[in-house]
Protein backbone atom coordinates (compact mmCIF):
# COMPACT_ATOMS: atom_id res chain seq x y z
CA UNK A 1 0.00 0.00 0.00
CA UNK A 2 2.72 2.07 0.30
CA UNK A 3 3.57 2.37 -3.61
CA UNK A 4 -0.08 3.36 -4.18
CA UNK A 5 -0.65 6.13 -5.94
CA UNK A 6 -3.56 8.50 -7.36
CA UNK A 7 -4.48 10.43 -9.83
CA UNK A 8 -6.09 13.87 -9.24
CA UNK A 9 -8.00 15.51 -12.18
CA UNK A 10 -8.34 19.15 -11.50
CA UNK A 11 -10.62 21.71 -13.98
CA UNK A 12 -9.78 25.20 -14.89
CA UNK A 13 -12.42 27.38 -16.31
CA UNK A 14 -10.75 30.82 -17.40
CA UNK A 15 -10.94 33.23 -20.38
CA UNK A 16 -10.63 31.90 -23.67
CA UNK A 17 -7.91 32.65 -26.17
CA UNK A 18 -5.36 35.43 -25.36
CA UNK A 19 -7.52 36.27 -22.81
CA UNK A 20 -6.54 33.13 -20.59
CA UNK A 21 -3.43 34.64 -18.45
CA UNK A 22 -5.82 37.67 -17.14
CA UNK A 23 -7.28 36.56 -13.84
CA UNK A 24 -6.13 36.76 -10.18
CA UNK A 25 -7.39 33.18 -9.03
CA UNK A 26 -10.18 33.83 -6.39
CA UNK A 27 -9.67 36.76 -6.11
CA UNK A 28 -11.11 37.15 -10.04
CA UNK A 29 -14.22 36.49 -8.62
CA UNK A 30 -13.59 40.54 -6.76
CA UNK A 31 -12.35 41.99 -9.56
CA UNK A 32 -14.35 40.03 -12.47
CA UNK A 33 -13.52 40.03 -16.21
CA UNK A 34 -16.76 42.75 -16.57
CA UNK A 35 -15.47 45.34 -13.98
CA UNK A 36 -12.13 44.87 -15.47
CA UNK A 37 -13.66 45.55 -19.13
CA UNK A 38 -15.40 48.19 -17.53
CA UNK A 39 -12.82 50.62 -16.14
CA UNK A 40 -10.55 49.97 -19.02
CA UNK A 41 -13.48 51.47 -21.58
CA UNK A 42 -14.27 53.86 -19.10
CA UNK A 43 -10.85 55.61 -18.64
CA UNK A 44 -9.54 54.67 -22.85
CA UNK A 45 -7.29 51.70 -21.65
CA UNK A 46 -9.64 49.02 -23.69
CA UNK A 47 -7.90 47.95 -27.29
CA UNK A 48 -9.59 48.90 -30.44
CA UNK A 49 -8.73 45.55 -31.66
CA UNK A 50 -7.61 42.09 -30.21
CA UNK A 51 -3.99 41.80 -28.91
CA UNK A 52 -1.24 39.13 -28.35
CA UNK A 53 -1.32 40.65 -25.09
CA UNK A 54 -4.80 42.72 -24.09
CA UNK A 55 -5.26 45.44 -22.02
CA UNK A 56 -7.29 43.47 -19.33
CA UNK A 57 -4.62 40.81 -19.35
CA UNK A 58 -2.52 43.78 -18.34
CA UNK A 59 -4.69 45.04 -15.63
CA UNK A 60 -4.84 41.87 -13.88
CA UNK A 61 -0.87 41.49 -14.67
CA UNK A 62 -0.82 45.13 -12.44
CA UNK A 63 -2.29 43.46 -9.73
CA UNK A 64 -0.37 40.63 -10.03
CA UNK A 65 3.04 42.00 -9.94
CA UNK A 66 1.19 43.38 -6.38
CA UNK A 67 0.69 40.21 -5.11
CA UNK A 68 4.06 38.80 -6.24
CA UNK A 69 6.72 41.52 -5.08
CA UNK A 70 9.70 39.27 -5.30
CA UNK A 71 10.07 38.07 -9.32
CA UNK A 72 10.34 40.16 -12.12
CA UNK A 73 8.02 40.43 -14.74
CA UNK A 74 8.77 37.65 -16.41
CA UNK A 75 8.68 35.66 -13.14
CA UNK A 76 5.28 37.06 -12.22
CA UNK A 77 3.90 35.88 -15.60
CA UNK A 78 4.84 32.55 -15.00
CA UNK A 79 3.21 32.50 -11.87
CA UNK A 80 0.04 33.87 -13.98
CA UNK A 81 0.21 30.72 -16.37
CA UNK A 82 2.17 28.26 -14.22
CA UNK A 83 -1.69 26.06 -13.97
CA UNK A 84 -2.33 27.13 -17.72
CA UNK A 85 0.61 25.29 -19.75
CA UNK A 86 -1.51 22.26 -21.36
CA UNK A 87 -3.08 26.08 -23.28
CA UNK A 88 0.57 26.38 -25.10
CA UNK A 89 0.63 29.64 -24.39
CA UNK A 90 3.80 32.02 -25.78
CA UNK A 91 5.77 33.96 -22.95
CA UNK A 92 6.03 37.77 -23.86
CA UNK A 93 9.58 39.31 -23.67
CA UNK A 94 9.92 41.93 -20.74
CA UNK A 95 10.04 44.85 -22.91
CA UNK A 96 6.63 43.15 -23.97
CA UNK A 97 5.23 43.73 -20.25
CA UNK A 98 6.22 47.14 -19.87
CA UNK A 99 4.98 48.02 -22.69
CA UNK A 100 1.66 46.69 -21.76
CA UNK A 101 1.51 48.97 -18.67
CA UNK A 102 2.68 52.28 -20.34
CA UNK A 103 -0.08 51.59 -22.62
CA UNK A 104 -3.08 51.00 -20.00
CA UNK A 105 -1.77 54.08 -18.39
CA UNK A 106 -2.29 55.21 -14.66
CA UNK A 107 -6.31 56.31 -15.13
CA UNK A 108 -8.25 52.44 -14.99
CA UNK A 109 -5.76 51.08 -12.03
CA UNK A 110 -7.18 54.29 -10.15
CA UNK A 111 -10.52 53.93 -10.96
CA UNK A 112 -10.46 49.98 -10.46
CA UNK A 113 -9.76 51.20 -6.50
CA UNK A 114 -12.13 54.00 -6.73
CA UNK A 115 -14.93 51.44 -7.36
CA UNK A 116 -13.35 49.04 -4.89
CA UNK A 117 -12.93 51.23 -1.86
CA UNK A 118 -15.90 51.32 0.52
CA UNK A 119 -16.75 50.67 3.99
CA UNK A 120 -17.44 46.60 4.11
CA UNK A 121 -18.44 45.78 7.52
CA UNK A 122 -21.84 45.02 8.35
CA UNK A 123 -23.32 47.14 11.94
CA UNK A 124 -23.84 43.77 13.27
CA UNK A 125 -20.09 43.04 13.06
CA UNK A 126 -18.12 43.23 15.85
CA UNK A 127 -15.90 46.39 16.41
CA UNK A 128 -17.44 48.38 13.42
CA UNK A 129 -20.11 50.86 15.23
CA UNK A 130 -19.89 53.00 18.33
CA UNK A 131 -23.04 54.60 19.81
CA UNK A 132 -24.63 54.33 15.70
CA UNK A 133 -21.73 55.70 14.34
CA UNK A 134 -19.23 53.93 12.11
CA UNK A 135 -15.84 54.79 12.82
CA UNK A 136 -13.05 55.80 10.58
CA UNK A 137 -9.40 57.09 10.67
CA UNK A 138 -7.32 59.53 8.91
CA UNK A 139 -3.74 58.98 9.20
CA UNK A 140 -1.04 59.02 6.58
CA UNK A 141 2.26 56.75 5.75
CA UNK A 142 5.70 57.82 4.77
CA UNK A 143 7.38 54.43 4.24
CA UNK A 144 6.84 53.03 1.36
CA UNK A 145 10.11 53.40 -0.57
CA UNK A 146 10.43 53.60 -4.66
CA UNK A 147 13.08 53.39 -6.56
CA UNK A 148 16.38 55.69 -6.03
CA UNK A 149 16.15 57.14 -10.03
CA UNK A 150 16.62 60.83 -11.03
CA UNK A 151 13.28 60.95 -12.45
CA UNK A 152 11.50 59.68 -8.72
CA UNK A 153 14.03 61.84 -7.34
CA UNK A 154 12.70 64.82 -9.25
CA UNK A 155 9.10 63.98 -8.06
CA UNK A 156 9.40 63.21 -4.30
CA UNK A 157 13.03 64.26 -3.27
CA UNK A 158 14.51 62.92 -0.18
CA UNK A 159 12.57 62.85 3.26
CA UNK A 160 15.70 64.56 5.89
CA UNK A 161 16.66 62.24 8.66
CA UNK A 162 19.02 61.83 12.11
CA UNK A 163 22.46 62.11 10.07
CA UNK A 164 21.46 63.13 6.61
CA UNK A 165 19.12 61.95 3.84
CA UNK A 166 16.89 58.94 3.63
CA UNK A 167 18.46 56.43 1.66
CA UNK A 168 15.36 56.29 -0.88
CA UNK A 169 13.29 58.30 -2.01
CA UNK A 170 9.32 57.64 -0.66
CA UNK A 171 5.97 57.89 -1.65
CA UNK A 172 3.35 59.20 0.92
CA UNK A 173 0.14 57.59 1.35
CA UNK A 174 -3.00 59.29 2.80
CA UNK A 175 -6.13 56.97 3.55
CA UNK A 176 -9.65 57.09 5.19
CA UNK A 177 -10.07 53.56 6.22
CA UNK A 178 -12.46 51.73 8.40
CA UNK A 179 -11.03 51.19 11.77
CA UNK A 180 -13.37 47.72 12.02
CA UNK A 181 -12.42 46.21 9.18
CA UNK A 182 -9.41 48.08 8.01
CA UNK A 183 -11.26 48.32 4.44
CA UNK A 184 -9.89 51.70 2.47
CA UNK A 185 -12.91 54.29 1.90
CA UNK A 186 -10.46 56.55 0.29
CA UNK A 187 -6.77 56.95 -0.97
CA UNK A 188 -4.31 59.74 -1.78
CA UNK A 189 -0.47 59.41 -2.56
CA UNK A 190 2.08 61.56 -3.64
CA UNK A 191 5.51 63.43 -2.73
CA UNK A 192 6.00 64.40 1.29
CA UNK A 193 6.07 67.93 0.33
CA UNK A 194 2.45 68.42 1.05
CA UNK A 195 1.46 67.84 4.11
CA UNK A 196 -1.05 65.37 5.52
CA UNK A 197 -3.69 67.75 6.14
CA UNK A 198 -3.49 68.75 2.52
CA UNK A 199 -4.02 64.82 1.15
CA UNK A 200 -6.67 64.34 3.66
CA UNK A 201 -8.46 66.97 2.58
CA UNK A 202 -9.31 65.58 -0.96
CA UNK A 203 -10.90 62.61 1.34
CA UNK A 204 -13.23 65.19 3.22
CA UNK A 205 -16.08 64.42 0.29
CA UNK A 206 -16.10 60.58 1.62
CA UNK A 207 -17.54 61.14 4.92
CA UNK A 208 -21.10 61.30 6.55
CA UNK A 209 -23.39 61.89 8.89
CA UNK A 210 -23.25 58.80 9.66
CA UNK A 211 -19.12 58.20 10.40
CA UNK A 212 -16.92 59.06 13.47
CA UNK A 213 -13.91 59.95 12.58
CA UNK A 214 -10.82 59.01 15.11
CA UNK A 215 -7.81 61.34 13.91
CA UNK A 216 -4.10 62.14 16.18
CA UNK A 217 -2.92 65.38 17.12
CA UNK A 218 -1.92 66.02 13.71
CA UNK A 219 -5.30 66.04 12.28
CA UNK A 220 -6.34 69.01 15.07
CA UNK A 221 -5.44 71.96 12.93
CA UNK A 222 -8.88 74.14 13.31
CA UNK A 223 -9.66 74.25 9.69
CA UNK A 224 -9.31 71.01 9.33
CA UNK A 225 -11.95 70.01 12.04
CA UNK A 226 -14.37 72.74 10.57
CA UNK A 227 -13.94 70.73 6.92
CA UNK A 228 -14.75 67.44 8.88
CA UNK A 229 -17.49 69.02 10.50
CA UNK A 230 -18.84 70.25 7.52
CA UNK A 231 -19.43 66.97 5.97
CA UNK A 232 -21.82 66.01 8.80
CA UNK A 233 -19.19 63.38 10.37
CA UNK A 234 -18.77 63.39 14.19
CA UNK A 235 -15.06 63.18 15.70
CA UNK A 236 -12.52 62.17 18.26
CA UNK A 237 -9.22 63.86 17.98
CA UNK A 238 -5.90 64.12 20.51
CA UNK A 239 -4.87 67.63 20.74
CA UNK A 240 -1.20 69.23 21.02
CA UNK A 241 0.34 70.03 23.79
CA UNK A 242 0.31 73.65 22.86
CA UNK A 243 -2.85 73.66 22.24
CA UNK A 244 -4.89 75.84 24.55
CA UNK A 245 -8.54 76.07 24.33
CA UNK A 246 -10.95 77.81 25.44
CA UNK A 247 -13.38 76.93 28.43
CA UNK A 248 -17.11 77.68 27.79
CA UNK A 249 -18.67 75.78 30.65
CA UNK A 250 -17.68 72.68 33.04
CA UNK A 251 -19.24 69.36 32.59
CA UNK A 252 -19.85 67.19 35.35
CA UNK A 253 -17.54 64.75 34.33
CA UNK A 254 -14.84 67.09 34.54
CA UNK A 255 -14.83 67.64 30.51
CA UNK A 256 -15.48 71.22 29.52
CA UNK A 257 -16.89 72.40 26.35
CA UNK A 258 -15.00 74.87 23.80
CA UNK A 259 -14.58 76.02 20.38
CA UNK A 260 -12.09 75.03 17.69
CA UNK A 261 -11.88 76.10 14.26
CA UNK A 262 -15.61 77.47 14.75
CA UNK A 263 -16.68 73.83 15.94
CA UNK A 264 -18.43 73.71 19.32
CA UNK A 265 -16.44 70.44 21.08
CA UNK A 266 -16.51 68.78 24.11
CA UNK A 267 -12.14 68.68 25.88
CA UNK A 268 -11.80 65.65 27.70
CA UNK A 269 -8.14 65.33 29.23
CA UNK A 270 -7.37 62.35 31.52
CA UNK A 271 -4.18 60.37 32.88
CA UNK A 272 -3.93 57.14 31.38
CA UNK A 273 -1.53 54.57 33.51
CA UNK A 274 -0.94 50.78 32.34
CA UNK A 275 0.53 48.33 34.93
CA UNK A 276 2.60 45.59 33.33
CA UNK A 277 2.79 42.44 35.25
CA UNK A 278 6.03 43.19 36.56
CA UNK A 279 4.12 45.68 38.27
CA UNK A 280 5.74 48.40 36.42
CA UNK A 281 3.62 51.24 35.66
CA UNK A 282 3.93 54.06 32.83
CA UNK A 283 1.47 56.65 31.29
CA UNK A 284 0.75 59.95 31.13
CA UNK A 285 -1.66 62.80 30.29
CA UNK A 286 -3.97 62.90 26.98
CA UNK A 287 -6.38 65.62 25.80
CA UNK A 288 -9.11 64.50 23.46
CA UNK A 289 -11.73 67.05 21.46
CA UNK A 290 -14.80 65.69 20.22
CA UNK A 291 -18.23 66.78 18.63
CA UNK A 292 -20.01 64.63 20.72
CA UNK A 293 -21.00 66.86 23.05
CA UNK A 294 -23.56 64.70 25.88
CA UNK A 295 -21.57 63.59 28.86
CA UNK A 296 -24.21 61.18 29.34
CA UNK A 297 -24.40 59.59 26.33
CA UNK A 298 -20.91 59.86 25.57
CA UNK A 299 -19.13 59.01 28.94
CA UNK A 300 -15.39 59.90 28.99
CA UNK A 301 -14.33 57.11 29.61
CA UNK A 302 -15.86 54.97 26.74
CA UNK A 303 -14.05 57.66 24.11
CA UNK A 304 -11.08 57.67 25.66
CA UNK A 305 -11.23 53.82 25.40
CA UNK A 306 -12.35 53.94 21.36
CA UNK A 307 -9.57 56.58 20.39
CA UNK A 308 -7.09 53.34 20.99
CA UNK A 309 -9.15 51.85 17.84
CA UNK A 310 -7.59 54.76 15.86
CA UNK A 311 -4.26 52.16 15.96
CA UNK A 312 -5.82 50.16 13.65
CA UNK A 313 -4.73 52.15 10.84
CA UNK A 314 -1.36 51.37 11.56
CA UNK A 315 -2.35 47.64 10.78
CA UNK A 316 -3.26 48.98 7.34
CA UNK A 317 0.00 50.33 6.75
CA UNK A 318 1.80 47.27 7.99
CA UNK A 319 -0.44 44.90 5.58
CA UNK A 320 0.48 46.83 2.99
CA UNK A 321 4.09 47.77 4.00
CA UNK A 322 5.31 44.47 5.27
CA UNK A 323 2.36 41.35 4.20
CA UNK A 324 2.05 42.52 0.85
CA UNK A 325 5.31 44.26 -0.71
CA UNK A 326 7.20 42.59 1.96
CA UNK A 327 9.37 45.62 2.52
CA UNK A 328 10.17 45.52 -1.03
CA UNK A 329 10.95 49.11 -2.94
CA UNK A 330 8.79 49.67 -5.62
CA UNK A 331 9.30 48.39 -9.43
CA UNK A 332 9.21 51.60 -11.19
CA UNK A 333 11.39 54.50 -12.16
CA UNK A 334 8.70 56.79 -13.02
CA UNK A 335 6.59 58.83 -11.55
CA UNK A 336 3.47 57.46 -14.00
CA UNK A 337 4.81 54.14 -13.34
CA UNK A 338 4.87 54.69 -9.49
CA UNK A 339 1.35 56.55 -9.58
CA UNK A 340 -0.06 53.42 -11.31
CA UNK A 341 1.70 50.74 -9.33
CA UNK A 342 -0.01 52.53 -6.35
CA UNK A 343 -2.90 52.59 -7.56
CA UNK A 344 -3.16 48.70 -8.48
CA UNK A 345 -1.32 48.38 -4.54
CA UNK A 346 -4.28 49.64 -3.14
CA UNK A 347 -6.47 47.86 -5.29
CA UNK A 348 -5.22 44.56 -4.29
CA UNK A 349 -5.37 45.60 -0.79
CA UNK A 350 -8.73 46.42 -0.62
CA UNK A 351 -10.05 42.76 -2.83
CA UNK A 352 -8.03 40.90 -0.32
CA UNK A 353 -9.85 42.96 2.14
CA UNK A 354 -13.04 42.19 0.70
CA UNK A 355 -12.37 38.58 0.88
CA UNK A 356 -11.27 38.59 4.95
CA UNK A 357 -14.48 40.27 5.51
CA UNK A 358 -16.62 38.33 3.98
CA UNK A 359 -15.42 35.17 5.42
CA UNK A 360 -15.47 36.84 8.84
CA UNK A 361 -19.03 38.01 8.41
CA UNK A 362 -20.56 34.70 7.40
CA UNK A 363 -18.78 33.13 10.76
CA UNK A 364 -21.47 35.42 12.93
CA UNK A 365 -19.49 37.18 15.97
CA UNK A 366 -15.93 36.86 14.71
CA UNK A 367 -14.17 40.11 15.07
CA UNK A 368 -12.52 41.56 12.11
CA UNK A 369 -8.99 42.08 14.46
CA UNK A 370 -8.47 38.18 14.36
CA UNK A 371 -8.42 37.82 11.06
CA UNK A 372 -5.07 37.22 9.21
CA UNK A 373 -3.71 39.35 6.32
CA UNK A 374 -1.42 37.02 5.41
CA UNK A 375 -3.51 33.86 5.33
CA UNK A 376 -5.35 35.09 2.86
CA UNK A 377 -2.35 36.77 0.92
CA UNK A 378 -0.54 33.41 0.84
CA UNK A 379 -3.67 31.60 -0.29
CA UNK A 380 -4.58 34.10 -2.69
CA UNK A 381 -0.76 33.99 -4.18
CA UNK A 382 -1.29 29.70 -3.87
CA UNK A 383 -4.52 30.29 -6.20
CA UNK A 384 -3.68 32.57 -8.56
CA UNK A 385 -0.72 30.42 -8.75
CA UNK A 386 -2.82 27.44 -9.54
CA UNK A 387 -5.51 29.34 -11.66
CA UNK A 388 -7.80 27.60 -9.56
CA UNK A 389 -11.55 29.18 -8.32
CA UNK A 390 -11.44 32.02 -11.25
CA UNK A 391 -15.32 31.76 -11.64
CA UNK A 392 -17.71 31.26 -9.07
CA UNK A 393 -20.54 28.90 -10.29
CA UNK A 394 -21.86 27.54 -6.89
CA UNK A 395 -22.36 31.10 -5.42
CA UNK A 396 -19.86 30.47 -2.66
CA UNK A 397 -19.19 34.11 -0.40
CA UNK A 398 -16.80 32.61 1.65
CA UNK A 399 -14.49 30.64 -1.01
CA UNK A 400 -11.13 29.36 -0.27
CA UNK A 401 -9.67 32.33 0.86
CA UNK A 402 -12.07 32.98 3.10
CA UNK A 403 -11.83 29.32 4.38
CA UNK A 404 -7.80 29.50 5.08
CA UNK A 405 -8.70 32.40 6.73
CA UNK A 406 -11.44 31.09 9.21
CA UNK A 407 -9.28 27.98 9.80
CA UNK A 408 -6.22 30.06 10.41
CA UNK A 409 -7.44 32.95 12.80
CA UNK A 410 -5.23 34.99 15.47
CA UNK A 411 -6.25 34.26 19.00
CA UNK A 412 -8.04 37.14 20.88
CA UNK A 413 -5.83 39.75 21.57
CA UNK A 414 -3.11 39.82 24.51
CA UNK A 415 -3.18 42.99 26.08
CA UNK A 416 0.30 44.04 26.30
CA UNK A 417 2.95 46.43 25.72
CA UNK A 418 5.27 46.07 22.88
CA UNK A 419 8.74 48.08 22.79
CA UNK A 420 8.97 50.68 20.48
CA UNK A 421 12.19 50.09 18.72
CA UNK A 422 13.85 51.06 15.37
CA UNK A 423 17.29 49.58 14.85
CA UNK A 424 17.77 52.07 11.41
CA UNK A 425 20.13 54.92 12.52
CA UNK A 426 18.39 57.42 10.00
CA UNK A 427 15.03 56.89 11.34
CA UNK A 428 13.75 59.56 14.11
CA UNK A 429 12.51 57.07 15.59
CA UNK A 430 15.71 54.65 16.58
CA UNK A 431 15.89 56.47 19.90
CA UNK A 432 13.76 53.99 22.45
CA UNK A 433 10.76 57.02 24.15
CA UNK A 434 11.24 57.82 27.20
CA UNK A 435 9.31 56.13 30.00
CA UNK A 436 7.71 52.87 27.96
CA UNK A 437 9.30 49.69 28.65
CA UNK A 438 12.39 48.64 26.78
CA UNK A 439 11.06 45.23 26.50
CA UNK A 440 7.68 43.85 26.16
CA UNK A 441 5.14 42.71 28.88
CA UNK A 442 2.11 41.85 29.46
CA UNK A 443 -0.54 44.33 30.92
CA UNK A 444 -2.70 43.23 33.57
CA UNK A 445 -4.38 46.70 34.05
CA UNK A 446 -5.73 49.95 32.25
CA UNK A 447 -6.71 52.48 34.33
CA UNK A 448 -7.98 56.25 33.13
CA UNK A 449 -8.91 59.36 35.66
CA UNK A 450 -10.28 62.68 34.62
CA UNK A 451 -8.65 65.65 35.35
CA UNK A 452 -10.43 68.29 37.95
CA UNK A 453 -12.16 71.22 35.80
CA UNK A 454 -9.01 73.07 36.70
CA UNK A 455 -8.08 74.89 33.16
CA UNK A 456 -4.39 75.03 34.19
CA UNK A 457 -3.89 71.33 34.88
CA UNK A 458 -5.69 70.27 31.49
CA UNK A 459 -2.81 72.44 29.41
CA UNK A 460 -0.23 70.83 30.89
CA UNK A 461 2.32 69.13 28.76
CA UNK A 462 1.70 64.88 28.75
CA UNK A 463 4.41 63.33 30.27
CA UNK A 464 5.22 59.62 30.54
CA UNK A 465 6.45 58.08 34.10
CA UNK A 466 7.87 54.87 34.80
CA UNK A 467 7.68 53.50 38.40
CA UNK A 468 9.20 50.61 39.43
CA UNK A 469 7.32 47.31 40.62
CA UNK A 470 6.15 46.35 44.13
CA UNK A 471 8.78 44.66 46.43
Amino acid sequence: MRSAVISVTTVITVAAGAFAPGHLGELTRIVPFELADAVLEEEGGLERRVRLLPSRVGLYFLLAMCLFPQPGYLGVWGKLTAGLRVLGLGAPSGKALRDLRRRIGIAPARRLFEVLAGPLGQPRTPGIMFAGYRTVSFDGCKSVKVPDTAANRGWLGKMNAALGVTGYPVIQLMALVETGTRALLGAASGSTATSELDWARQLLHLLDKTMLVLMDRGFDAGDFLAGVAGTGAQFLVRLNASRNPPVLRYLPDGSFTSVIGGVKVRVIAAEVTVTCHDGSTYGGWYRLATTLLDHRAFPAGALMALYHERWEHEVTYLALRHTLLQGRVLRSGDPDGLRQEAWALLALYQALRTAITDAVQAAPGTDPDRASYQAAVDAAQDLATTARNITDPDGDLTGDIGRTVLARLNPPRRPRVCARRVKSPLSRWNKHPPGKPTTSKKITQITSQALPANHERVTRRPKSVTRPGGP
